[in-house]
């Protein structure tokens, strides 16, 4: 497995990881079809969990698409996300973005955490 892969060791699997990130997500990034939500997580890598609900996203066709460019958006930006828990939230109309807006989006909001990250780590040294 290559070093870019997204193995099972990148996932949030349990409720209590997912929880942790609920419960207290220092870190924001919104759009207007999907939330992501990131905590720091004490590790050496990063971890994502999916929350696509059908209420948001009807047909499991899309949500699989869905899921799968999360899925690539997270593994091609995770050098940048060194040690964060995040959850990404999909929002009414998400199926709706074609392919590369959606991947350009996510972009942004990786990075937006990121940014807001490095300064949260500036600022308690």
């Amino acid at each position: 497995m290559s070093s870019q892969a997204f193995g099972k060791s990148l996932r949030l699997l349990n409720a209590s990881d997912f929880q942790a990130v609920f419960d207290d997500p220092p870190f924001r990034a919104s759009h207007k079809h999907f939330l992501i939500l990131a905590r720091h997580n004490n590790l050496s890598h990063s971890r994502m969990g999916l929350v696509i609900a059908k209420k948001n996203i009807r047909l499991a066709v899309n949500r699989n698409l869905i899921k799968r460019l999360i899925r690539e958006s997270f593994r091609t930006e995770q050098q940048n996300l060194v040690g964060f828990d995040a959850i990404v939230l999909a929002r009414r109309g998400m199926d709706g973005l074609e392919n590369a807006d959606l991947s350009a989006q996510l972009g942004k909001q990786w990075q937006r955490i990121a940014r807001k990250a490095s300064k949260d780590t500036k600022a308690e040294s």
